[in-house]
């Protein structure tokens, strides 16, 4: 999940390709997971991680 994290964080590749890249055979599955460590969804993770780098 932390390389999912810095993935999201750093790229803006589709969620599909950020769940292949970390294992995950499905977008759901991934989204699902990553919810469940970090409390939120990827995509608001990604835009929360973008609006505190600007």
């Amino acid at each position: 999940m932390t390389t999912a994290a810095r993935l999201l964080r750093e790229s803006d590749g589709p969620l599909t390709a950020v769940a292949v890249r970390t294992g995950y055979g499905s977008a759901h599955a991934f989204a699902k997971a990553f919810r469940r460590e970090y409390g939120k969804a990827p995509g608001g993770y990604r835009r929360e991680a973008r609006r505190t780098a600007a």
